[in-house]
């Protein structure tokens, strides 16, 4: 990749991050110090933990794809692995990009929220209000990550991360089994603001961070990220 790289003329500063690195703090110097686009190197993992922590920089990024697998991320936005994914870089097709956030934390996150199956109940825009027979349910709120349901037939579901507005994909328990619980196909709801509310303290994973918590307010942030895509992108 460094020589593809160089062959295009794209050069400057490698920067390895650790896991108490906090990249809005390193781009933020590197902007004052003239980086006019910042280049995240990794995996799926990698650019959640990246931008949901420099959402708020303005500036332009672009990602190589490293590895076969925990890379869907990049197939939604046209980049190939290996060397080839410099020439999407090189020819810097620029579009802007949703991103969430979760409000009552100030935490945004850029490809996907999960919570896993829990005791909660959703409301979204204020209108709607959605609780499990059984309790229990699962909810995931895509922005770049697509959706995959596990089912015989692995349906995925991909998001547009332009229109305005995130799509939670919902999955309420439907009884109880001999091996394990029993639960509905998915529906989709697209929401510009959703409350989850929990009895009792519930996980939730977003771009690789867990935390408990008994209530988060979702909501599509202000800010908007400029990103470099393939011509292939999924949106």
């Amino acid at each position: 990749m460094e020589t593809r790289l160089t062959d295009f003329g794209i050069a400057g500063k490698i920067l390895r991050l650790q896991n108490f690195t906090d990249p809005h703090f390193l781009i933020e110097e590197e902007m004052r110090r003239g980086a006019s686009a910042v280049v995240i190197v990794g995996n799926d993992q990698t650019f959640g933990h990246v931008l949901s922590r420099a959402a708020t920089c303005d500036i332009l990024f672009g990602f190589l794809p490293v590895g076969e697998e925990n890379n869907t991320i990049s197939e939604v936005l046209g980049i190939p692995a290996g060397s080839e994914a410099c020439d999407v870089l090189s020819r810097r097709r620029k579009v802007k990009l949703d991103v969430g956030w979760i409000a009552n934390r100030h935490r945004y996150f850029i490809s996907q929220l999960h919570i896993p199956p829990s005791d909660i109940t959703v409301s979204y825009d204020e209108r709607f209000r959605v609780s499990g027979r059984h309790h229990k349910m699962e909810l995931v709120v895509c922005n770049l990550q697509p959706f995959v349901w596990k089912d015989v037939h692995k349906k995925k579901y991909v998001v547009h991360p332009q229109d305005g507005k995130l799509e939670a994909f919902l999955r309420p328990m439907a009884g109880r089994g001999i091996v394990r619980d029993k639960y509905e196909e998915p529906s989709v709801f697209p929401f510009s603001e959703m409350v989850v509310k929990g009895a009792t303290p519930f996980p939730v994973e977003a771009d690789g961070k867990v935390t408990k918590e008994t209530e988060i307010v979702i909501r599509l942030a202000k800010k908007r990220i400029e990103m470099i895509v393939g011509r292939e992108r999924k949106f």
